[in-house]
């Protein structure tokens, strides 16, 4: 580990401790005067993120990951708001959850506390860097952030930005704290600060997200890939279908939560795979099919087992023509990330089934799943979306920034 990594992590332990003693009114404050910074500092935030866009397109990135890195000024608008957003949130820690009285006069009280500091190593989405560093700070936590080479100028720009009006409100300015070393060492260097992060979240693809659950040595929330399904059913509602599956596809395809794959039941496939192809048309997405599908819709590329398992982050879709609801759940369990699904259908039988027997960390019967998202969720905005079980699943806002403990009051009891 070098000395300043070293050095780097002592200085957001020390600032975790800080934090722990704000109070909500001191938190709220910090909390909208880095919203009013972000809305001041319009102009050199963008003409940093101006050098990340040149160079990624210099690089050859592609144009749906381009827009990821993309700021404007509604983008950093939307940040300050996102924070504003979180200081009107109740505050997660110092919350009372459980009371328990004890037959020997001792009442035990479960409180909600801070995390300690929250490690996040993601890739080129510059909005995590202000997202990650608010909803940390006001679950009394310090963001430990190592974002992508990518997005370098940018994120360093917006922490620079939040640093400042912390020190501005008389707080610690590292209760954020940006590495500025994007190196694969480093961020290896990083899952080994065990005794310095509490815990770690990755955000971004597949391999990074492979990575720090495989080589971290402490605790880690795995925030998943999507390969989002879209099932049309027998009964469903056509126009509705097609509503839903432009929104999930076309809307932002570079996000966790659109659409990757389309289910079909037979009966209504022929009807509803042209009408689906002519609005997706639109964005010129590419069709990817089973030899069903490329029978209703000769001249798409055949799908192959891996375009059924693939988060393409693109104008891609995989589609299968299947014979009904126990295809459609088999497909999804041996595909899904366990991200976000939808069953599109009138049948209020087929829907339940679909929701009781479909494990991911939201279901949708009728809807879009560009939903899963924190400030969707009311939630504010938030850190990432957990695809595991324990701890946190779905849109991980405050609440699940926090742990907790058991404060105990006793008058003497011994055992």
């Amino acid at each position: 580990m070098t000395d300043h990594l070293h050095q780097l992590a002592k200085q957001a332990k020390e600032a975790a401790r800080q934090l722990a003693l704000y109070d909500t009114e001191q938190k709220n404050r910090a909390l909208l005067a880095i919203a009013q910074a972000l809305e001041d500092n319009i102009p050199a935030i963008l003409a940093a993120n101006a050098r990340d866009v040149e160079s990624a397109q210099e690089n050859g990135v592609r144009p749906t990951m381009i827009d990821r890195l993309r700021l404007d000024e509604g983008r950093v608008r939307s940040m300050a708001e996102g924070a504003r957003q979180v200081a009107q949130l109740p505050d997660p820690t110092g919350n009372v959850l459980e009371t328990i009285h004890r037959p020997n006069g001792m009442v035990i009280e479960k409180v909600s506390v801070p995390m300690g500091v929250i490690g996040i190593i993601y890739e080129a989405r510059p909005n995590v860097t202000v997202d990650s560093a608010v909803l940390c700070f006001k679950a009394g936590s310090a963001a430990f952030l190592r974002g992508g080479k990518e997005a370098f100028f940018s994120n360093a720009q917006l922490a620079k930005v939040m640093r400042s009006a912390l020190e501005q409100e008389g707080l610690c300015p590292d209760c954020v704290v940006l590495l500025d070393d994007t190196s694969r060492e480093t961020a290896q260097q990083m899952m080994g600060l065990r005794g310095y992060i509490d815990v770690l979240i990755p955000r971004g693809g597949a391999g990074l997200i492979r990575s720090v659950v495989e080589n971290a040595k402490v605790p880690v929330i795995e925030t998943g890939t999507g390969n989002c399904h879209i099932y049309v059913d027998k009964d469903a509602d056509l126009d509705m279908a097609v509503e839903i599956l432009y929104n999930a596809k076309c809307s932002r395809p570079s996000v966790c939560n659109a659409a990757e794959s389309l289910l079909v039941h037979q009966d209504i496939a022929a009807e509803f795979l042209p009408r689906a192809k002519q609005k997706l048309d639109e964005c010129k997405v590419e069709w990817r099919g089973s030899p069903r599908t490329v029978a209703i819709l000769p001249g798409i590329a055949p799908a192959t087992l891996e375009d059924y398992a693939a988060e393409y982050n693109d104008y891609i879709l995989s589609c299968k023509v299947i014979d009904g609801l126990d295809e459609a759940i088999a497909h999804i369990r041996r595909y899904s990330t366990g991200h976000s699904e939808c069953i599109v259908t009138r049948n209020e039988e087929a829907a339940r089934r679909f929701a009781r027997s479909v494990d991911s960390a939201a279901v949708y019967i009728n809807a879009s799943t560009r939903f899963t998202d924190g400030s969707e969720f009311g939630m504010g905005a938030e850190i990432g979306i957990s695809t595991q079980k324990l701890h946190a699943r779905g849109p991980m806002g405050l609440r699940e920034l926090t742990s907790y403990k058991y404060v105990i009051l006793g008058s003497g009891q011994v055992r």
